[in-house]
């Protein structure tokens, strides 16, 4: 038995309209991969033009200097940039996994609007969502649709529509949930990098002074070595935490664009819900057009 949607074409709602600008806005406003992953491609290029010495990056001299104040750096500062790294490689593997999946979410979401603009039965929709599977407002759209056929067995007007209410409220809930997660490692790598690399710093200049008071030279050229090979750690911190802090505010302002459309699809579809009632009576009131009589002539026409 069809849907009373059957042959009865939704209106388009500003809120559809709405959807699909912040959508549009969402992947406008896509600043991780336009700066954050040219930024990281960048540097790895000229890392391997470095190495391969077809660019004069940093001079031979510089950079055997680097290697060693790395190597002569205590135990502490030697930890903190094992730990430093490890936290660069996972908030790199986040930003990029992330981006993409939100990207993904993005385009799946855009075909399923317009397509759920156009559709005119349950059916259409319910299809549509299987092949936009990456789309929150096709996991929304789905699991309302359970709830719908639980109550009418897939067709008519729904009996109570507080438990469609409450089963968008809760997959609204879990689509947002599923887009933030690891966001917070992002914000934590983030927010700590800098200080652990300041811990290294500390803890390296105090070995430095612990041993310039022990040789008991109190000259700069005694001490600066070991404040250069502390200040690495900090410097360290920094290029983990910012592209860390880059990634996670324009992640997090993407979620919150996502949020913001799949709470006006909820609103979208519980009112085309609440409104088949209407449809449905509009329907059986409307008065089927009795069939004209046939022409006397081929009536006469059929005897001769």
């Amino acid at each position: 038995m069809n849907s009373p949607w059957n042959g009865l074409e939704m209106e388009p709602g500003s809120g559809r309209r709405d959807q699909t600008g912040n959508l549009e806005a969402s992947i406008a406003s896509d600043t991780v991969d336009r700066e954050v992953k040219p930024i990281f491609f960048a540097a790895f290029f000229f890392v391997m033009q470095a190495d391969t010495g077809d660019v004069p990056a940093v001079p031979a001299q510089a950079q055997s200097a680097l290697v060693e104040m790395v190597m002569n750096s205590g135990l502490i500062a030697k930890a903190v940039l094992a730990l430093l790294l490890f936290a660069s490689l996972y908030s790199w593997t986040v930003i990029l996994g992330k981006s993409a999946s939100l990207r993904k979410a993005t385009g799946a979401s855009r075909r399923f609007i317009q397509g759920f603009g156009k559709a005119t039965r349950l059916q259409e929709i319910a299809v549509l969502a299987e092949e936009c599977k990456a789309s929150p407002m096709a996991q929304v759209f789905e699991d309302v649709y359970e709830t719908y056929k639980r109550q009418t067995g897939g067709s008519g007007p729904p009996r109570n529509i507080a438990p469609l209410e409450r089963s968008a409220q809760t997959s609204a809930s879990q689509a947002v949930t599923s887009l933030e997660r690891q966001l917070t490692w992002l914000a934590t790598i983030a927010s700590i990098s800098v200080y652990v690399g300041l811990f290294g710093t500390v803890m390296g200049i105090v070995d430095a002074f612990h041993g310039l008071g022990t040789a008991g030279a109190a000259t700069l050229r005694a001490v600066a070595p070991g404040i250069s090979e502390a200040l690495i750690t900090t410097a360290a911190g920094l290029f983990v935490a910012v592209p860390a802090n880059i990634a996670y505010n324009q992640f997090a302002a993407r979620v919150r664009v996502f949020a913001s459309a799949i709470d006006d699809f909820c609103r979208e579809l519980l009112n085309s819900l609440e409104e088949i009632p209407v449809r449905a009576a509009i329907v059986q009131r409307t008065p089927v057009p009795a069939a004209p009589e046939p022409a006397r002539e081929a009536e006469r026409g059929l005897f001769k």
